[in-house]
Parts: structure tokens; C-alpha cells; sequence
């Protein structure tokens, strides 16, 4: 097939052009719509659930909200986990789902459910909300709305929030694929109704007074409309408020004198604020309002960055004067250096692959051509990744090795180069024709693209384990395999079409004698190589035992390494943690970051602009507290530094400057990995430590010791213990008496208390299209302090108003911050971040300690996790990928070789390999990571490649007859050398670039690309010397196992007269007989026989009547006097079930017994096969047997003639390689007979050696049958007893809706005084008898179940019918094939043989004459053996058609 292939391709040469510049059309389309992003999207498959209560406590938001929505969501089908966040006014419940799940299914099962969970929410607590359907690569954008320079007095933060929500949001919210735009910062506009306690007390009003009069003056409505002549006039009021001016003029009530008491009488109507939990400052200096554009999961994060950009641009021209949009973090940066990067790795790693190619070709053409296959597969690779889904980012476009790409080609093109400088054939030639150059290539091309498939199936095959990943290590090298394998794909197709049609086309048709700089470079090297392989020959033991010493310092420094789950990656920018006490306000957070800002903006000219973000966006999808900021370090680029050389350095230097400011603490991350870490595990630290318990208390306590052992521990940064009690609040305690004193309830107490201080919107002001809350609360200056909320005036319902201290206890306590919880289970974490150590050693030495120095009380316990989690599960899945990933590269070299032991010997390139991996990572000072696992992965498939040329180069200089174990290793050596050295240098040099690179991104790249380097140059350099070396070795220890001849002579003549014996005592057999034997003795049969009988003893079960209960009770039964009691009861079901039960077991009986005419009917097909199988290789051996006696008197007559003079040595030449040739045959055929018969023993389950009695070979012609016979065959017969069953299980599942019945008998005594006043003593028995039946009022699951019965009988029925169909089908093709092979072989018998006897006859006749020569002689003999053999050959497949048709038959 490979080779038609190739040969269309240089005949068509055309049209495999036409197909390349489609391919690079097509591809370089795809390539603008391939989506970018810098790294695959890791994030869970989640569904966030917001509700926001600003009236609750964390302790209420946990109990009334949290833990609803967690029961009611917890048994949605494919869910992985729960966690929860409870803090003041804010519930935040993360669903996370297995990543097979469709994201938009689950957030409708969660929003069904939610129904249900607002129904245990109390009212006027919060509505359930979920969040915008996006990841963690989801913030995309992220922007400040600030006034420009001269202009900052001009707008307030106020006036920048509301531009950002009714100017810039409404429109970016367009945008094709963003979700969502989360409004952060400034004040957002209310008008506010600041009502003044002692104006309400003085006019005898309540603040609920004052709403409802707003409530009630504030609308609009219509009154439909009145027609006026021929038109109508519709009619409609305007009621609302659209000014201060407008609310202070509404009346509350009128007083007793008449006059109207207006709102401006009593409250202070100005613009007002809703209560902050967020803010954001630009560069320390001042307030600034933005808002975070948020990407609609799966869209193209490029395409909409790019779009996102063009409406900012717009929506610039509609911003009132002053005021600009200043984007501060754009993900195109970080793609852009991620792409930079492996843009700049990929380049050099092609030019360094084209330098490494032209080297050891010697050829500018040949290395051009090889090479042009790396841009060819790279634009299939894309087409194949958008088909797919694939985005181009740091790990899909990263992995790719140019040089395992072109390795395919490299084997074709060398071999063509090879066959025109070094084949003798072009000795005396300068120059081919095309018809000649197209000949050679094809001839090269068919001879070694086995070698180039199998090399190129292998490195795919080591991937596959990749695929197997799953979780984050999945979604992130999932990716690189596809990448990969696409590349592959196209390469080999290119390979297969391509390379051929271009190396007939390009590579120069003059034939050059001279020797090329490429074959002098390689005889120099030859030489230095063959000298110390020589030498190394001499002392294989030392060699062997340094090797292995080698590797067990390997394995020593591979557990000294460490480990670290996927290696940072630098995004370009940092987001520092900034945190202040547990209960400072928002200004407090916002003079920390501030400051903190300002030091670094003096300190560092890298830093562009500094954005902190304190608390919650609008869209709280990251639930900070106020007493936490994001501070945003916007960086320059990097060539622009000048305080530090790389991110470790720059960060190191940023934490030493930010100790200066107190009472805060900083821990530096990148934003989208901080952001991953928090949606993947509910914590931004790279190590997340999590106390599982119940009370709050208790975990701060070992939260804090916990927190102190990390702060012993080195490489700890940014520690974070998460602060779950000691937040200050004034908590009001009612007193029920002394409210149930003035006639009030908790209700009316709550309503005032919520509307005084959390304010109470009672409609909306109307500015245009702009709408904003009219709120209802107190004056600023009177919601200050504590003492403002006890003397808090509470109406009565005698119409007088109270203070709240008279009816409730009003004092500040500590309590709860935030409650987290996990799967049901309240945690509190302890986080931190690893910097300049491995997160595995540093977390071992943690658990260690923590193991030593805290006891956990019962209930509580501790876990790991963040990246250390992940790692542990990669490292789990890791173990089971790589030793498949090993397997599957033992089994291709077993397949290749067909010997364990070359096998092996190829083998011994991985333990080689690994050793050049683990010393190259330790040379760096690179950890383990999941990069490297995978980098080791990849390792193990190239780097057998080489073992593969040299034992394939070894085998084939044994099999031409050399048999010094020492010269063939340096003869195969010395010729392969080439292509293993190229082999190594361009799959490892082609990841040279990723290794040295220090760009962005190069972090991920660098262990997998030093792994493969390190690991390739020293198996290479290993395999070299090694491989030869054991290749002796086990050949000799092959060659030991082999008994002195002599020695062994006496028994081998034993054993051949035993054989020779046995041959000769060989039983013949009739067909019939042999039919016979079989129907009794063939083990399949007898287990189907031993089926039915099991199947026909089951019948008994069909009335399994359950057991019988009796029971005796002893004891004060019925009063105080001991009395006892005994009862039978029996369930039983309903009679019709069991009748229906035997039914169906019956009927599958009934099927056992057909099944073993089924199997009769295929076991004498296989019998009659078999035997006329035999007939026939006997025939053969007859046939060639005859041939090998007219040569052998060919051979004695070419001797004569040559001892005589009369002939040359050609003839006898010919006459000895004919009769060798005829000699192979036989044995193969004798081999072929024995494998035959050892089929045909186990047919008949015999140890004798049965032959065929028949001496004809041809079987007898069948009898042929209408195809309704068809119908009686047995299969069909057991299709259609199949129906029979189905009906019989449909019925049984029907009858299963009948009553099951009961029946019980109970005796028992009762002691005491009965009714009719009489003692009854325990010698007086009473008993009862009772009767029922059980009705099965839920039905519905059986309903089910007789719905799919019936299913299953129309299944049954046309099963039926297709067999049948199909049947007919192949005996009408049997009938047409019968008669096809049936022709022929009278052709034969009546023409052909008759012809073939004749011309042997002639032929003979004029050889002895002298009319013919010898090879005209040789041509007519063999022309009229093969006329002989084809005879044989077309009986055997009339004899075949002829079974078929007997099968048919049921014969």
C-alpha cells in the first residue's frame, strides 16, 4: 500500500504540487483563525453561585444561605466537589464538576435547584445568583475610568463610577464573547433620604413613615385612552421623581393645623453612596473607579481582546471631556511573550535542524528539501489543532521538536543519497534521466519507509500515555501530544508523497564520484570512534559495571532532586496580596496599598503603573474582604530594567522595599496563576494547608501554630493564615420580655434597624436611561458610633417611639470574619508561596514538623494542597502513564525484531537515557516537575530509535554470513554511524533554544527540553559503546546454550528414529470419521453441552419461594405478666410470576440446545477445512517433490557438461539455485502441514496424528438448496427462538405488577383479666390467623422496565429478520463464487494441465537436442510447474466455496 504510494506520487507529480500549495493556502488561513493564548486553560469545570445579604453576619450568611444551596446542589450528577465562602453580606458557593460534564448543563441543574434552595432562604435575604460563565483565563481586560491631568478636581469617584456603569459597561457588554463586565471601585450613586432621629420624634414619625410616603409618591401609570373624532388620545401620568427638588417636596403626613410636613422637613435629601466593599487607587496618588472584562468560556481570547480594544477605541470618543480609559492589565502581553518566545525557539530550532541536516548530508539540496517539511507539517499541524480545538499557546506549539518531525525524511532522503554517491551501479554514469531518477527514488524511497514508519509509529505511540493524564496536568500536556501528533501526521503523509515527488524532482540528477565535506567529517569521526570502540571491546565487564553505576547515582540524584508541579511561569507583570488587620476599613486598606505603591514607583524605574484593588468587584467571583488588596505592579519591558535581571531577582528586591511599611504583609504572585490557584483549590497561595473542623475557635488556634512551624521552614514566602474570628462587631441581643412589653416583634425591629443603618431603597430616580436607588437611612453623622445605634428610635404600637437599648442589649464583641467550607465540612487554610526551593522537599519537611509538634484533637485533621496536591496527583497518574508508555515501546520492538532478546538489547537505551535526563536536570538545578515527566516520556520513544539501526544493521551482517561477533559490531557500527549520530543531534539539538531560552514562558519549556538533551547525547554516547558490547554478550551466551554436536549426536539419531517412527505410524481418517470425532471429543461443544445441562437444572428455580419466618417472642407482650408468643409467616409472590419465571428459563434452555447446533454446524466447517487443507500442502509436496527430481537431473547434467567442456559455471550455477529454491519450499510447506494438523488435533481434541484417508484432494461438488431453506438453518433457528425469549421476559416483567400475598399465624397466651372479667392464666392460648397482599403502588420504575422488555422483543424480531436477510445474502454470493472457481478448475483440468504436461515434455526433448539452451529450458519448465501449482491453489479455493455452501446446508 506504502509503496503504490509512493509510486503515484512520482508518477503524479503534478498533482502532488497542486495538493502542497493547497495545503499552504488552506494552512496559512487557518493559521488567522487559530486561537492564541499563552497557556492552556487549567481552570475546573465550575459553577459559582453569588448571593449577596448585606443585613447577615458570616455566622447567618453559613447557616441561612451557604448551607441550602449546598444541600440542595449536592447530588447534582457528575459533580467533583463543593466549596463555600461566608463572610458579612456575601455568600459565595463554587460547584466544581468533573471536566466531562457540558458546563451550560450543569448551571441549569444548579439554577433548577436553586429554586428549591430560595424556598429555605428567608425572604428579603438575598437572591441566589450565578456567576458569568468564564475561567480563570477569563479576566482578560482589566481598566481604570480616571480623570486626565488638570482635571482630577473636576470628577469625584462618584462621577467616575457612574461613567464606567452607564457609559463603558453597557457598551463593552456587546462585545462578541465577554460575559460580563465587573464594575471595582468609586462610589456608586444613590440619592439618599439622611433622615434626622430627632425631627421624626418631634413630628410623631417613623422612618417606616417616611418610606412609605416615598414609596407612594414615586410612580407612574396610564389610564388607556379616549378618542376624540377619528384619533385617540392615550393617557398616562408622570409620577416619578427626577430631581432632589422633586423628593424634598413629597409630604409625609399633614399635621393637625393642616399643614403638609414634607420631606425636607424631616430628612436632608442629597447624592448619596451604597455601602463599599470595594475600591480601587491608581498609583498610590488617588480614588479611581474600573472594572475587570470578563471572556465568555471556550471564546478566542485573542479575537476577543482584539475586539474588546476597537470598542474601548469607540467608546473613548463618547467619554465626557477629561475623563480616559487607562487599561492596566491586557492578557496580550502575556501571550504576546509566551508566543514571542516559542516563535523565537521554534525559529532557531529549524535552523539549527536545516545546519544539522546539510552537516551530515553533505548535500545544500538534500538539507532543504528534509527541512522543508518543517513549515509543510507545522500548517497541517494547525488545520488538524482548529479541527480539533486546539489553541496554539506555550505548551500545544512549545513541545514541538523539529527534528523528530523530519526524522521520517531524513531516512528517505538519505537512503536516495546514499543509493547515487555509493552504489556501484553509477560507477561510470554523470548524470541520470529523470525516468532513471525517478526509478532510483522510488526504489530507495519503498526500501526504507518500513524504517520510517516504525520510527515515527513509536515516538507517536509514546505519546499516547499523555493522553491518559487528566485534571490540570491534563489539560496542560494534553495539548503538546495533540500538537505532536498532528505534526507527525503530516509528516509522514508528506513523507509518503512529498519527499518522493520532490527528491525525483530537486535533487541533483548528476552523479558525483567525489567525496562531499560531509563524508570526510564522517570518516575522521569514524576513525577516532572505531579506535576507542576497539578498545572498549577489550574490558566489557568494567564498562557494564560503570554503566550500572552510573544509573544507581542517577536514581540516588533523582530522589534528591525534588519536585515542583509545573514550573512558574512569569506573566509579565506581578499582583502582591496586600493585607492589614482582621476589621480595618476600606481607607485603611487603601492607605496601605497606597503607601506601599508609592515606595515602589520611587524605588523602581521598571514599574509602568501600580493598581490596587481592595475588597470585592460588582461580580464578586473573588470574594476578598475589605482588609484585602490586589495590588496590580504593571512592569515595563524587560529590556527597560535596570534594577534586577529576572522576576526572582526584581520580586526579592520589591519584598525587601515593602518591609518598610508596618502592620501589612505582601506576598507576590502572577496575576492568572494567582487567580488559577484560587478558582482550581479556593486559595491564591502556591501551597494551600487545609484544617478541616467544626469550631471556628479551634481551627484559629491550630491555624496560628500551624502558620508558625511554616514561618521555621526555608523557602516559605507570603505567609497567609486566614483570620476566621476577631472581627469587631456591634451585635444587638434582643430581650424578648421587655419587646412583648411594648407590643413590638423582632420583625418591626429588624426592618428599622436595616433601613436606619444598611439603608432601604425605596424606588428608583430616574436620570434618562440612567437609573439609581432612592435609599432610605440615617444621617451620616448619626450612624458613627455605638452609641448612635443604641438610641435608635423604635416605634411602638401605641404610637410612641422607644430607643433600642430599652428593648435589646447593644454592645461590641469579637466575632466571625469568614467561614470557608469544603464538601460540607467548615476548613481554614494556611497559605503560602515557594520561592528558591522545590514545593516538595518543602512541604515534606512541613509535615514532618507538623506531625511532631501539633496533636490534633478528634475530628480535625489537616491537608495539602495547591500545588503540591496537583503534583502528588500527577505524579500518581505519571506512574502509571510512563511504565504503559515503556510497555508499549517493548512491544514495537518485539513486533519489529520477533526476539525478546533483541528486544531487550534495544531496550537498555532507556535506563541509558534516564541517566543523561537526571544528571543534565541536577547539572542546572532543575526540580522534577510534571515538564520533565513528560520531557522523560518523550525521551524514552526517541531514544531506541538508535538501538533500532544498529542491532537491524547487526542481524543483517549475521545473516550474510558473518559470523565474528566483534567484526560485525564494527562493521555495523562503522556503516551506521551516520544516521545514529544524526538521528541524536537533530532530535536533540533541535530543542536547544528551549533549553538556553530565558524569555517568558521558558520556564514551562526548559526541564522537558534539558530532560530530552541531556538524555539523547548520553544514550547516544552510551548506545555507541554499550550496546555493542551486551549485543556479544548475549550473542555468545546464546551461542553457549547451543550442546557440543558431537555430543549430543546419539540423541538427536534417537530422537529422529522416534520422530521418523512416529511419522510412519500416522492413523488415516475419513472425513466423516473425522466429523464424527470431533462431535464427540471437541472440548468447545462439550462446554456448550455442559451449558444446556446447567441451563436445563435452572428450570428448577423457576418457583423460588421465599423462606418461611417463625419467630417466638418471650416476655411483658401484652401487660406486666410475662407472656409468650410463636408465629409462621409466609410472603410469597403472585402464582403467575413463578409460572412466568420457569417460562423463561425454559425458553433459555430451549436456546442452549440450539446454540449447540449452531456449534456443531461451525465445527464441522472447521473440520472439513482443515482436512482438505491437508490434502492439499500433500498435493503441494507431491508437486514440488516431482519439480525437485527434474532439477536434480538438471543439476547432474550441468555437472557432466561442465567437467566435459559443453557449458560454463552459470548453468550449474542455475541448476543449484533452482533446486535450493524448490528445497526452501518444501520445508516451508512440511512446516505449514504440522501447524495444520496440530489445528486439526485440537478440532479433535486427539493426540494421534491423524491423516487424511482421501487421495483426491477435490472435494465433491454440493447439493444446492432453494434459500428458503435458508430459514432452517440453526442460527436462524436461534434467532428466531430468540423472540420467543424476549416475549417470555416481556410477560414476566408484566406479571411482576400482580400483588405479592402474605399469610401469617400467631399463638400466643395473655395473661390477666380479659373483657368478660375472667383470669386468663399461661395455660390459655389464643391465636389468629392473618392474610394479605403487598399492592406495588410505586409501579413506575417498572413501568420502565416492561417498556424496555418490549423494546428488547422488537430488538430480538429484527435481529431476526437481518440475520436472515443476511444469510440469503451470502448464499447467493457462495453460489457465485462456487461458480467462478468451478469454471476455472475445468479450464485447468481440460486445457491447462494437459498444456503444462506437454511443454515439460518438449522441453525436454529440445534441451537434449541442443534446439533450446538452458535458461530457455529453465523458463518453459518453471512456466509449467507454476501451471501445476495454480491448479492446486484454485481447487483448494473451489473446495473453500464448496464448505461455505455445505455450511449453508447444515452439512
Amino acid at each position: 500500500m506504502l509503496n503504490k504510494i509512493i509510486a503515484f506520487s512520482i508518477k503524479n507529480k503534478l498533482i502532488i504540487g497542486l495538493f502542497v500549495l493547497a495545503l499552504i493556502g488552506y494552512g496559512s488561513y487557518q493559521i488567522t483563525k487559530l486561537p492564541i493564548d499563552a497557556v492552556p486553560d487549567i481552570t475546573d469545570n465550575q459553577v459559582q453561585v453569588i448571593t449577596v445579604a448585606p443585613a447577615l453576619g458570616a455566622p447567618d450568611v453559613e447557616r441561612l444561605i451557604t448551607f441550602p444551596i449546598e444541600q440542595v446542589n449536592s447530588n447534582i450528577p457528575g459533580l467533583k466537589q463543593i466549596r463555600s465562602f461566608s463572610r458579612f453580606g456575601l455568600s459565595v458557593v463554587t460547584i466544581v464538576f468533573n471536566d466531562g460534564v457540558d458546563v451550560y448543563w450543569a448551571r441549569q441543574q444548579v439554577t433548577e435547584r436553586l429554586q428549591e434552595a430560595q424556598d429555605q432562604i428567608p425572604k428579603g435575604f438575598g437572591t441566589p445568583k450565578l456567576a458569568p460563565v468564564t475561567t480563570g483565563l477569563g479576566e482578560i481586560y482589566q481598566y481604570t475610568i480616571r480623570p486626565k491631568k488638570g482635571y482630577e478636581s473636576k470628577y469625584s469617584a462618584m462621577d467616575l463610577r457612574t461613567i464606567q456603569d452607564w457609559i463603558v459597561r453597557r457598551q463593552l457588554l456587546g462585545v462578541k464573547g465577554v460575559a460580563d463586565v465587573s464594575s471595582f471601585g468609586g462610589y456608586l450613586k444613590q440619592y439618599e433620604i439622611a433622615v434626622n432621629p430627632a425631627k421624626l420624634k418631634a413630628n410623631n414619625i417613623t422612618i417606616n413613615d417616611v418610606f412609605n410616603s416615598l414609596e407612594s409618591n414615586n410612580q407612574n401609570t396610564g389610564g388607556a385612552y379616549i378618542e376624540k373624532g377619528s384619533t385617540v388620545l392615550f393617557i398616562r401620568t408622570e409620577g416619578l421623581v427626577g430631581s432632589i427638588d422633586d423628593i424634598q417636596k413629597i409630604v409625609v403626613k399633614n399635621l393637625d393645623n393642616g399643614s403638609p410636613l414634607l420631606i425636607r422637613d424631616v430628612a436632608d435629601v442629597r447624592l448619596g453612596s451604597a455601602t463599599r466593599y470595594g475600591a480601587m487607587t491608581y498609583n498610590g496618588m488617588s480614588e479611581v473607579s474600573g472594572a475587570v472584562v470578563m471572556m465568555l468560556k471556550g471564546a478566542n481570547s485573542n479575537q476577543v481582546i482584539e475586539d474588546i480594544k476597537e470598542r474601548i477605541e469607540l467608546i473613548r470618543k463618547t467619554l465626557p471631556e477629561g475623563v480616559m480609559i487607562d487599561p492596566f492589565l491586557d492578557r496580550t502581553k502575556m501571550v504576546n511573550n509566551s508566543i514571542s518566545t516559542v516563535s523565537k525557539n521554534l525559529m532557531e530550532g529549524a535552523l539549527i535542524v536545516i545546519f544539522v541536516l546539510v552537516l551530515f548530508l553533505g548535500n545544500f539540496r538534500a538539507g532543504f528539501l528534509v527541512a522543508s517539511v518543517i513549515p509543510l507539517s507545522m500548517l497541517f499541524a494547525v488545520i488538524m489543532m482548529n479541527f480539533f480545538g486546539v489553541s496554539g499557546n506555550l505548551m500545544s506549539l512549545g513541545a514541538l521538536d523539529f527534528g523528530l518531525i523530519v526524522d521520517g525524511a531524513v531516512i528517505i532522503v538519505e537512503s536516495v543519497m546514499h543509493t547515487l554517491t555509493h552504489s556501484k551501479r553509477f560507477g561510470n554514469i554523470n548524470k541520470l534521466s529523470q525516468s532513471d531518477m525517478d526509478g532510483e527514488v522510488k526504489q530507495s524511497a519503498s526500501r526504507m519507509m518500513n524504517s520510517a514508519v516504525f520510527g515515527q509509529i513509536i515516538i507517536l505511540i509514546v505519546y499516547l500515555p499523555i493522553f491518559t493524564l487528566e485534571g490540570i496536568e491534563g489539560k496542560m500536556f494534553k495539548p503538546m501530544a495533540q500538537t505532536v501528533a498532528f505534526a507527525l501526521l503530516g509528516a509522514f503523509i508528506l513523507s509518503l508523497t512529498y519527499i518522493p515527488m520532490m527528491s525525483a524532482l530537486f535533487l541533483s540528477k548528476k552523479i558525483s564520484h567525489k567525496k562531499t565535506f560531509s563524508d570526510r567529517m564522517m570518516e575522521r569521526l569514524e576513525r577516532i570512534y572505531q579506535h576507542i570502540l576497539a578498545k572498549a571491546l577489550n574490558f566489557p565487564k568494567a564498562i557494564i559495571a560503570s554503566v550500572i553505576g552510573l544509573f544507581v547515582i542517577a536514581v540516588f540524584v533523582l530522589t534528591r532532586l525534588g519536585g515542583e508541579f509545573i514550573p512558574v511561569l512569569p506573566e509579565g507583570d506581578f499582583a502582591v496580596e496586600t493585607r492589614v488587620l482582621p476589621g480595618s476599613n476600606l481607607n485603611t486598606s487603601m492607605n496601605a496599598v497606597s503607601t506601599g505603591a508609592r515606595i515602589l514607583l520611587n524605588k523602581f524605574p521598571e514599574i509602568e503603573k501600580i493598581v490596587g484593588k481592595t475588597g470585592s468587584s460588582e461580580i464578586p467571583t473573588d470574594p476578598m474582604p475589605i482588609d484585602a488588596t490586589d495590588m496590580m505592579i504593571i512592569l515595563k519591558d524587560k529590556s527597560e530594567w535596570t534594577s534586577a535581571s529576572t522576576y526572582q531577582e526584581l520580586e526579592a528586591k520589591m519584598s525587601k522595599a515593602l518591609e518598610d511599611v508596618p502592620g501589612v504583609t505582601f506576598g507576590f504572585q502572577y496575576p492568572v496563576a494567582m487567580r488559577f490557584n484560587e478558582l482550581i483549590s479556593g486559595a491564591r497561595q502556591d501551597v494551600v494547608c487545609k484544617i478541616f473542623g467544626e469550631n471556628l475557635d479551634t481551627l484559629a488556634l491550630y491555624a496560628r501554630k500551624l502558620g508558625n512551624i511554616a514561618n521555621t521552614v526555608d523557602g516559605n514566602s507570603g505567609l497567609y493564615v486566614e483570620a476566621v474570628t476577631g472581627m469587631p462587631q456591634i451585635v444587638i441581643q434582643y430581650n424578648r420580655s421587655s419587646i412583648a412589653q411594648y407590643g413590638l416583634t423582632i420583625s418591626d425591629i429588624n426592618k428599622v434597624v436595616n433601613t436606619a443603618f444598611a439603608g432601604q431603597s425605596s424606588g428608583l430616580v430616574y436620570e434618562g436611561e440612567k437609573r439609581f436607588d432612592l435609599v432610605v437611612r440615617l444621617g451620616g453623622e448619626q450612624r458613627k458610633s455605638l452609641e448612635d445605634v443604641q438610641n435608635l428610635l423604635i416605634p411602638t404600637s401605641k404610637g410612641t417611639q422607644i430607643p433600642l437599648y430599652q428593648v435589646a442589649k447593644v454592645e461590641v464583641i469579637e466575632g466571625s470574619n469568614q467561614i470557608q467550607r469544603e464538601n460540607a465540612q467548615r476548613r481554614i487554610i494556611v497559605g503560602f508561596n515557594v520561592r528558591d526551593r522545590d514545593i516538595q522537599s518543602m512541604v515534606k519537611e512541613l509535615q514532618q514538623k507538623v506531625e511532631q509538634q501539633i496533636k490534633f484533637p478528634p475530628g480535625y485533621y489537616v491537608t495539602y494542597g495547591g500545588a503540591f496536591e496537583n503534583l502528588v496527583a500527577a505524579k500518581n497518574r505519571l506512574s502509571i502513564a510512563v511504565p504503559v508508555s515503556l510497555l508499549l515501546i517493548f512491544l514495537m520492538l518485539y513486533f519489529a525484531f520477533g526476539s525478546v532478546k533483541h528486544g531487550l538489547l534495544i531496550y537498555s537505551a532507556i535506563p541509558l537515557s534516564a541517566i543523561g535526563g537526571i544528571l543534565a536536570l541536577a547539572t542546572r538545578g532543575i526540580p522534577f516537575s510534571i515538564s520533565a515527566g513528560v520531557g522523560f516520556i518523550a525521551l524514552f520513544g526517541v531514544a531506541v530509535l538508535n538501538g533500532i539501526v544498529l542491532i537491524a544493521e547487526f542481524n543483517r551482517l549475521k545473516s550474510e554470513g558473518w559470523d565474528d561477533l566483534r567484526k560485525i559490531v564494527i562493521q555495523g557500527t562503522k556503516i551506521r554511524l551516520r544516521p545514529v549520530l544524526m538521528t541524536a543531534f537533530v532530535a536533540s539539538l533541535g530543542f536547544l533554544p528551549m533549553a538556553l531560552s530565558h524569555g517568558e514562558g521558558a520556564e514551562v519549556q526548559r526541564p522537558l527540553a534539558t530532560v530530552v538533551i541531556g538524555g539523547l547525547l548520553i544514550a547516544t554516547l552510551l548506545t555507541l559503546f554499550v550496546l555493542p558490547i551486551l549485543y556479544i554478550l548475549f550473542e555468545k551466551g546464546s551461542d553457549k546454550k547451543k550442546i557440543n554436536i558431537s555430543a549430543v549426536a546419539p540423541i538427536l539419531l534417537l530422537a529422529f528414529l522416534f520422530f521418523a517412527n512416529s511419522a510412519s505410524s500416522q492413523t488415516p481418517i475419513s472425513l466423516q470419521a473425522s466429523i464424527d470425532t470431533a462431535l464427540k471429543n471437541n472440548l468447545s461443544l462439550r462446554s456448550e453441552k455442559l451449558n444446556t445441562d446447567y441451563l436445563q437444572k435452572l428450570k428448577g428455580t423457576g418457583w423460588n419461594v421465599p423462606q418461611t419466618n417463625a419467630s417466638i417472642d418471650y416476655g411483658q407482650i401484652n401487660s406486666a405478666y410475662t407472656d409468650n408468643k410463636f408465629s409462621v409467616q409466609q410472603n410469597i409472590k403472585f402464582p403467575t410470576v413463578y409460572a412466568r419465571q420457569k417460562s423463561v428459563l425454559n425458553e433459555e434452555w430451549k436456546n442452549g440446545m440450539l446454540n449447540i447446533n449452531v456449534k456443531e454446524n461451525e465445527l464441522k466447517k472447521q473440520v472439513t477445512q482443515a482436512y482438505y487443507d491437508l490434502l492439499y500442502l500433500r498435493h503441494k509436496q507431491i508437486l514440488l517433490k516431482h519439480t525437485d527430481s527434474i532439477y536434480v537431473t538438471f543439476l547432474q547434467n550441468a555437472e557432466l557438461r561442465l567437467n566435459a567442456g559443453a557449458s560454463n559455471i552459470l548453468e550449474k550455477t542455475t541448476a543449484e539455485t533452482q533446486r535450493g529454491q524448490i528445497h526452501i519450499q518444501l520445508k516451508q510447506l512440511e512446516n505449514d502441514y504440522s501447524i495444520v494438523q496440530m489445528q486439526f488435533k485440537l478440532l479433535l481434541n486427539t493426540n494421534i496424528d491423524f491423516i487424511p484417508q482421501e487421495s483426491d484432494f477435490k472435494l465433491a461438488l454440493p447439493q444446492f438448496a432453494d434459500t428458503t431453506a435458508i430459514e432452517q438453518h440453526p442460527y436462524i433457528k436461534q434467532l428466531q427462538h430468540q423472540q420467543q425469549i424476549g416475549l417470555s421476559k416481556y410477560k414476566l416483567e408484566k406479571s411482576k405488577l400482580l400483588p405479592d400475598i402474605f399469610a401469617a399465624y400467631n399463638n400466643m397466651t395473655i395473661q390477666g383479666v380479659g373483657a368478660d372479667n375472667n383470669f386468663y392464666s399461661s395455660s390459655d392460648r389464643f391465636q389468629s390467623f392473618q392474610v394479605g397482599i403487598g399492592i406495588p403502588l410505586f409501579f413506575g420504575s417498572q413501568k420502565s422496565g416492561i417498556s424496555a422488555m418490549k423494546i428488547n422483543t422488537m430488538l430480538l424480531q429484527n435481529n431476526y429478520y437481518n440475520g436472515l436477510k443476511t444469510m440469503q445474502s451470502e448464499y447467493l454470493q457462495a453460489i457465485s463464487n462456487y461458480n467462478k472457481h468451478l469454471e476455472t478448475v475445468n479450464y485447468y483440468e481440460d486445457t491447462a494441465l494437459k498444456n503444462a504436461g506437454m511443454i515439460i515434455k518438449t522441453a525436454n526433448l529440445q534441451f537434449q537436442n541442443g534446439e533450446i539452451n538452458y535458461l530457455e529450458w529453465v523458463l518453459l519448465t518453471n512456466n509449467a510447474i507454476n501451471i501445476q501449482s495454480e491448479y492446486a491453489d484454485e481447487v483448494k479455493a473451489l473446495n473453500q466455496s464448496i464448505i461455505q455452501l455445505n455450511s449453508f446446508n447444515n452439512k
